[in-house]
């Protein structure tokens, strides 16, 4: 069968849905990978797929444009909570994925909410290659590391334009300490209720914006006890706002666009 799907993005960072609800999931990691080649395919940051869930109103799984693939991904439930919300013409949803049942809101001004989950910090959990205090880890830098169901290594500079992401960050990325790679975060305080923020995003590159990033670097930023309870995240691409009370769980919230559709006909399917 043709595939369809639906390329949106959060304040830049694109993804694309395909909505795969009664029927049999068609994306595969090789059908991930070239679905994302931005000369030859679609072109996205993330992909979320759409699935039939018995206790949500629906399950998100999620692949990275390399074809491999991530339990969490902010902007892109956002994206698949709009659609959802304005197919049930609701306001409010749950979604399932490997972080657990999700609740997204759509708020007054028209951006969505979403329950992230709790961060979680112990090394086993992030994961790191062995025990070891998460909030500065012994790299030069002294980072901290967090995971939002996928790992956040997250610096504080004094100017993020300063910084050459594009050169260090794919070695931070596959640095040994972190067995399934990171993410990493070049964060500069603005002030307490506000940070600029640029990404080198694991097996995607350098990104306008990611949601789980802005989580993860605003928790690292919160439990260092630089930042307030409710920030103001900064990215290439645009502000969202991302709230912890430093216990319970993350809520993020920002804007989603559809930028267009499309359907993949069955022979280049078969082609891909």
């Amino acid at each position: 069968m043709p595939l369809s799907f639906h390329k949106m993005h959060a304040n830049g960072d694109d993804f694309v849905i395909v909505d795969a609800r009664n029927a049999s999931n068609p994306v595969t990691s090789s059908l991930a990978r070239r679905m994302g080649d931005r000369n030859r395919g679609v072109g996205f940051n993330q992909l979320a797929v759409i699935l039939d869930c018995d206790d949500a109103d629906a399950r998100l799984i999620f692949w990275n444009a390399d074809g491999s693939a991530l339990d969490a991904c902010g902007s892109a439930t956002r994206g698949a909570a709009d659609r959802l919300m304005r197919e049930s013409r609701v306001t409010s949803i749950v979604l399932r994925t490997n972080r657990g049942l999700l609740t997204c809101e759509r708020t007054s001004a028209g951006t969505i909410s979403v329950n992230m989950g709790a961060p979680l910090f112990d090394w086993s959990e992030i994961p790191l290659v062995r025990e070891m205090d998460t909030a500065v880890l012994p790299l030069a830098g002294d980072p901290a590391a967090c995971s939002m169901g996928n790992p956040h290594c997250t610096y504080f500079v004094d100017d993020v334009a300063a910084v050459d992401i594009a050169t260090i960050g794919p070695t931070l990325e596959t640095n040994p300490l972190f067995p399934l790679a990171t993410n990493v975060h070049f964060v500069q305080v603005i002030d307490r209720k506000h940070i600029r923020l640029r990404i080198w995003e694991r097996g995607g590159g350098i990104p306008l914006g990611s949601g789980s990033c802005c989580c993860g670097a605003a928790v690292n930023g919160i439990r260092r006890g630089l930042l307030d309870n409710s920030v103001a995240v900064e990215c290439d691409g645009g502000t969202v706002t991302v709230q912890w009370d430093g216990a319970g769980s993350v809520v993020l919230t920002g804007p989603v666009e559809t930028s267009f559709s499309g359907v993949i006909p069955d022979s280049q399917l078969r082609a891909f």
